[in-house]
Parts: structure tokens; C-alpha cells; sequence
């Protein structure tokens, strides 16, 4: 089920009877997002992860419309890339952003850097550069990032400043722009502690850094969690692999 937390805190803020609200209705999935999933040239491969990563359920959480102009930071091997690229529609555009801090790590794994249009979808364009100097052409309605935020605090990355990236996405945005964080849960109150080793980051800490650099949380979406989750397992273990506790938080950039 989805949800947003701030519909719910409303409702209950304002029901003043003592009963409690009923949870708000899902939301549709508009024909763009289901078109873009449904599409017969996405590989085989991603197909086959739709199960575990629910890519309808988090496009129209993100809210992904015909025309928008979307960053993806860090968008391996273009799972949510391709869908995005069929959602949004020839009008729209999807920056695939690599950052540099990803070079040494690339290299050492001989795994070329892509530049210039994907030749399959000519709306996304790959951008190379570090991920405190985000600049794309033009200000985007979204910036989406999936199952690495917490890479962005290890050491394999370099880290950069924290505080920096989230500046510079804030910068790249819209004013009233989204920016969608969905990552692996670690445990209540564990920080930081847990990125480098089970690849996992508290959801508080996330929100936390995100505010901080002047962003709303406007809620989140439920639809990966996984209650049964211990949070002590490194996310390629195979017990749990696929079947990882997340957490899909949106925030925004207040419109004024």
C-alpha cells in the first residue's frame, strides 16, 4: 500500500472525534508509468526484478510525468533509467548522472564510463561529474536516487561532503522540485554506522541530512518495506538479497 505520512498527519490533526482516520486511498497508476513498464524492449533482466523493485508503484509515488526532466544519480545498469526514458516522453528528459567519485572504483572493475545519448533512448543524456558540482542544463522536477545513498558516505567513493550534495541537488531542482531517496534500512537509531559494511543507512539519518539542506519531507511510500528484515544482514547476502527492508522517502524544494 502506499502512503504519504503528511495526508495521514493531517487527517488525524483535524479529526478531532476519536476515531481513528482510514488510510488514504492508493493512488492510480497513471497509463505514462504503466506504458513505460509495460514497454517490450526493456531486457529481460529488469523485467524479472519488477516483483521485488515495484517500479509502477514508485513512478507514480515520484509522481513521474510526460515531459518531466529527471536526474537519476548513480543509475547502474539503467533499470529505472529506461522506465524513466518511457515515462516521461519524448518532451521530457532523463539526466543518467555518474559521478566522478565513482572513477577509481570504475576503472579498477575495467567498466567504461558512458558519455553523450544513450543510442536507445535519445531523451537521456549521460553526465560525468562530481556529485558536489551536480549541473545539467536546465532545472529539473526530479531527482531520483536508488539504493545508494548510503554509498555517499564510504570511503570508496572518497566520501564528498554530504552536505555539499544535497546543496548541489537542491541547486539542480525546480523550485516545488521532488527529490526521491529510496534506500536499505538499517536499524532504528544505528546513523551511520551500517553503510560500509551491510551497505544499509538509517532512514532518520537520511532525513536529517536532507532537511538540513532546506528540503520538506512530504512522506513516503511503503510499498518495499519488509517487516521480517533483521537489518544485520549485508544487503548481497542471499538469504536476503532482493527482499531488503527499504525506505522511499520524497522531499521538496519549497516552491518560494
Amino acid at each position: 500500500m502506499r502512503h504519504e505520512l503528511l495526508v495521514a498527519a493531517a487527517l488525524a490533526a483535524t479529526c478531532g472525534c476519536g476515531v481513528a482516520a482510514a488510510a488514504p486511498a492508493e493512488a492510480p497508476v497513471p497509463a505514462n508509468v504503466t506504458a513505460a513498464v509495460a514497454d517490450k524492449s526493456r531486457p529481460a533482466e529488469d523485467v524479472a526484478r519488477d516483483a521485488d523493485r515495484k517500479p509502477a508503484d514508485m513512478l507514480t509515488f515520484a509522481g513521474v510525468k510526460p515531459g518531466d526532466k529527471i536526474i537519476e544519480l548513480v543509475p547502474g545498469k539503467g533499470y529505472f533509467t529506461r522506465i524513466f526514458a518511457k515515462a516521461v516522453g519524448p518532451t521530457g528528459h532523463v539526466y543518467a548522472f555518474i559521478p566522478t567519485e565513482l572513477d577509481a572504483i570504475m576503472k579498477k572493475k575495467k567498466m567504461p564510463v558512458p558519455s553523450g545519448t544513450d543510442p536507445n533512448n535519445p531523451n537521456v543524456t549521460y553526465v560525468h561529474q562530481s556529485l558536489m558540482a551536480i549541473s545539467v542544463p536546465e532545472p529539473v522536477d526530479i531527482v531520483w536516487t536508488s539504493q545508494n545513498y548510503h554509498d555517499m558516505h564510504d570511503s570508496f567513493m572518497g566520501p564528498p561532503d554530504i552536505g555539499k550534495v544535497n546543496a548541489a541537488i537542491y541547486k539542480a531542482l525546480k523550485p516545488g522540485g521532488e527529490y526521491i531517496v529510496l534506500d536499505h534500512a538499517a536499524a532504528p537509531n544505528s546513523g551511520l554506522r551500517d553503510t560500509d559494511t551491510l551497505h544499509r543507512i538509517d532512514p532518520a539519518q537520511v532525513k536529517k541530512e536532507v532537511t538540513a539542506a532546506g528540503f520538506e519531507f512530504l512522506g513516503e511510500d511503503d510499498s518495499l518495506n519488509n517487516l521480517s528484515d533483521p537489518h544485520t544482514k549485508n544487503v548481497f547476502d542471499p538469504s536476503i538479497r532482493g527482499k531488503t527492508d527499504q525506505f522511499v522517502f520524497k522531499f521538496r524544494k519549497p516552491a518560494k
